[in-house]
């Protein structure tokens, strides 16, 4: 693949689930996540991969590990693919944030989505960074069952 193409075209189930991620956005939020999505799954992911906000997601593990994180969110972690897709989401901030993070998470389980969240994370660096305007939303497939969570955010501002 070239360095520009999303490393997970190849995987259906990640490719099915980018359209789940953008669907549940705008059936919360009444908006698309991006202006232009593609009606293709493979272009629509694609999409994701190269917008220039952060956007991730995890599933629904006790224990939520991601299994989508697009080239920015790689770069402001300083995590690569194959290592972000492996990683608890949780490790994406400090110990001490863990609460409040949690906190934050069963609130937009409470009502499908948040939009008022900002808090401080950490790369794997350990360089630490303020997100803000940050929107969490549930993932719902077209049957109505849970399959996680996403986070987008276009503001961010390194401490």
């Amino acid at each position: 693949m070239s360095p520009s193409t999303a490393p997970f075209l190849t995987h259906a189930a990640t490719v099915q689930r980018c359209r789940i991620l953008c669907d549940s956005f705008a059936r919360l939020l009444g908006r698309p996540l991006l202006p232009g999505l593609a009606a293709d799954d493979r272009v629509l992911a694609q999409q994701l991969y190269d917008a220039q906000m952060v956007i991730v997601s995890h599933g629904t593990e006790p224990d939520p590990v991601f299994w989508f994180a697009n080239r920015t969110a790689q770069r402001l972690w300083e995590v690569e693919w194959s290592e972000f897709i492996r990683m608890p989401s949780r490790r994406s901030a400090e110990p001490e944030e863990h609460g409040e993070r949690e906190k934050l998470l069963r609130r937009a389980q409470e009502h499908g989505y948040i939009d008022d969240y900002r808090g401080v994370r950490i790369s794997a660096s350990g360089r630490r960074f303020r997100i803000e305007n940050v929107v969490l939303w549930n993932l719902s497939d077209d049957s109505g069952v849970h399959v996680g969570q996403a986070a987008t955010f276009a503001r961010w501002t390194f401490l």
